[in-house]
């Protein structure tokens, strides 16, 4: 699933949080779900770490911010052992529309896919899941500030550029957005 859509049938869920699988020659190669217990999130903000500080050396202490607490997070795991493999975040309410300035749309941040993962589709699947917490929250669409860099993965999603380039992190980002359909 080069794109990295959820499979037919959209999320798995049995009255928790949702999960993906993302199947792979008929094996399931990687899971998003959201990221609920203590130990998910401690894996979210461990690629975070790995991605954003230690790559591209943005502060830890501007890496982890208030935000985390409030937000829905998003895993992927490798199918087969659990591996961390990518994580992003969505804000909601007051904390997106700060970022948003609409309260209808969410806010998709700090997406980051472990350097092994790259390539996998596992960015495509977590941005889609990320999507599918915000309907399901009755969202009608998803902001997000990309790195220029990832325009175009972003553009191939179905989200739109605008404004003007703008400095976060010492690195050029611009805002995008995606305005979401019903299921």
């Amino acid at each position: 699933m080069s794109d990295g859509a959820v499979p037919a049938g959209g999320p798995v869920s049995e009255g928790g949080p949702a999960v993906f699988v993302v199947s792979e020659g008929g094996a399931a190669a990687f899971v998003v779900r959201e990221a609920v217990t203590a130990e998910d999130r401690e894996a979210c903000f461990a690629v975070r770490k790995e991605v954003f500080v230690r790559e591209q050396g943005v502060p830890e202490e501007i890496e982890y911010d208030a935000y985390d607490d409030g937000a829905v997070h998003v895993l992927a795991v490798r199918a087969d052992d659990g591996l961390p493999l990518g994580t992003g975040r969505l804000l909601l309410g007051e904390a997106a529309l700060a970022k948003t300035g609409d309260p209808a749309v969410g806010s998709l941040g700090r997406l980051a896919v472990a350097k092994a993962a790259r390539g996998l589709g596992v960015g495509a699947a977590l941005v889609r899941a990320i999507e599918e917490c915000a309907r399901a929250r009755g969202l009608s669409g998803v902001d997000l500030h990309a790195q220029t860099h990832a325009l175009g993965f972003y553009e191939r999603l179905g989200y739109v550029a605008y404004g003007p380039e703008f400095d976060d992190a010492g690195m050029p980002h611009r805002g995008m957005r995606r305005e979401l359909t019903a299921g």
